[in-house]
């Protein structure tokens, strides 16, 4: 089974990921949680790999801040558009695009990073830990792994509470699935398990969209997308609500040694 290329989705991709209250929780938390564990190094410049970051929404705003950034996708397409964007920004960016897969990606070549940034990539692939471990062989001692994935747990929950009971039975195999459903979820447990396998010192977890995706059809007068945002800030990182992330988001630091 190959992994997933968004080549033929770039635009529907940015516009549903970042254009839609959903983007901007995630950007929310997401960001929030970087600018947590970044902010012990103060003004020091650190080194940057965003691995499968697309258009690289992210390695724009560590950029801006003066660290040097590897944005590496396997989308052509994406990487057009990064470049686009790169190229229109009022400052400078230090960003080296990379085509090609996160799996290619070597010390020789690339070096080690003070933090990696995969954030929504391994559930679209075949063989997440491997990739992931390969990840872990280009970060220094000490250093950030941003892991985003799509939660199993979320996905069978959201499901049983919208009543798709036939759905959760065949193992999510008989809808059709939305061209943009990423193919192979991840549930919270094994994440964890592989964390503790390779020693990484958990610094954070908070679900994405522990709100969002469970919202009633019909909402009080008063609700505002704002109020939301803020809400879903607060719960993010609650341990009972963190599981019904649609995604999860963690940060692990790796041994010193």
């Amino acid at each position: 089974m190959q992994d997933k290329n968004f080549d033929s989705l770039a635009g529907k991709f940015a516009k549903n990921i970042y254009g839609t209250p959903k983007g901007e929780i995630r950007a929310a938390v997401l960001w929030r949680d970087l600018q947590a564990v970044l902010a012990p190094y103060g003004d020091r410049k650190l080194r940057i790999l965003d691995a499968g970051g697309g258009f690289g929404f992210f390695s724009q705003k560590l950029a801006a801040l003066g660290h040097e950034v590897v944005l590496c996708d396997i989308s052509a397409e994406m990487l057009a558009s990064a470049e686009a964007q790169i190229a229109a920004n009022s400052v400078p960016l230090n960003i080296r695009l990379v085509h090609g897969p996160l799996q290619a990606l070597n010390l020789t070549e690339h070096g080690q990073f003070d933090l990696i940034l995969c954030h929504a990539v391994v559930e679209w692939l075949a063989d997440a830990k491997s990739a992931l471990e390969g990840l872990l062989q280009l970060l220094k001692p000490a250093g950030l792994l941003s892991l985003m994935f799509f939660n199993l747990d979320a996905m069978r929950f959201h499901a049983l509470v919208s009543g798709n009971f036939d759905y959760v039975r065949a193992d999510f195999k008989i809808k059709k699935k939305v061209r943009l459903t990423p193919t192979h979820p991840l549930p919270v447990a094994q994440v964890r398990d592989w964390f503790s396998e390779w020693q990484l010192q958990t610094q954070s977890e908070s679900g994405v969209r522990v709100i969002h995706d469970y919202l009633k059809k019909s909402l009080p007068p008063e609700f505002s997308q704002q109020d939301l945002l803020e809400m879903e800030l607060r719960y993010s990182t609650e341990p009972l609500y963190v599981p019904l992330g649609r995604y999860v988001h963690f940060i692990g630091q790796k041994p010193q040694d």
